[in-house]
């Protein structure tokens, strides 16, 4: 009897462990979208290099949503809504993810540009570096259209001028991704970052980044996928 009862208690135990364990790693993302009234949004990661949808809602009548899943650490998520007006623009909201209680809020005409999400400290990390990227980018834009305008591609000198232009302002982009990297290295965005915007920056900067890495950001997904790329240069 007491043998029997020991293993039911033993059982109780680990059973509480593993709630437990759940309960610490929940993501909760919920929130709006105004205005929409029908659609299906679908929760994304990818999973050896697919995107997958790992869980979905349908909307009939408003537009509140909730999404729970167990997280290992802070990662990419996307929220994809799919709606009947025949334009898959803007289409898809990116966030990093992280355990706790994310919030997100937006309309349907406007889901992924106007769209606000509170609750995820590596998601405002990782906004922080898209505001300034967006600067360089909005450079790259400004010279490409410069150099659509008619006749430019007939005058050799400001052709070149605007290749040089572009080849400053990436060379500017780099050095402040770099910066950053170098400045944030306690953040799992940092890696991340590095392996969607600056691949191709000089392998030396790469490699010393990670070997820079703190133990607990060398371990994490984007950790390990940007030492394993380092490696492969």
């Amino acid at each position: 009897m007491k043998k029997k009862l020991l293993c039911l208690m033993t059982i109780g135990l680990v059973i509480l462990s593993c709630q437990k364990k759940t309960s610490e790693d929940l993501m909760t993302v919920s929130g709006t979208i105004e205005g929409l009234k029908k659609g299906q949004l679908y929760l994304q990661k990818v999973i050896d290099s697919n995107l997958v949808s790992v869980d979905s809602i349908e909307f009939r009548g408003n537009g509140d949503f909730t999404f729970s899943l167990n997280v290992e650490e802070p990662e990419v998520f996307y929220l994809y809504l799919e709606k009947a007006d025949n334009n898959s623009i803007n289409d898809r909201i990116t966030f990093f993810g992280e355990k706790g209680e994310i919030n997100v809020q937006t309309a349907w005409n406007t889901f992924e540009p106007g769209a606000e999400i509170t609750g995820s400290n590596s998601h405002e990390k990782y906004m922080e570096f898209q505001d300034m990227l967006s600067k360089f980018n909005l450079v790259d834009l400004e010279l490409m259209q410069e150099g659509l305008k008619e006749g430019i591609q007939a005058d050799s000198l400001k052709a070149d001028s605007l290749i040089k232009l572009s080849e400053v302002n990436l060379r500017r982009k780099y050095r402040y991704i770099i910066n950053y990297a170098f400045n944030n290295l306690d953040t799992p965005v940092t890696p991340y970052l590095m392996l969607s915007q600056a691949k191709d920056a000089n392998p030396k900067y790469l490699d010393s980044i990670v070997r820079s890495l703190p133990d607990s950001i060398a371990q994490t997904k984007y950790g390990k996928a940007l030492r394993d790329y380092v490696a492969k240069l």
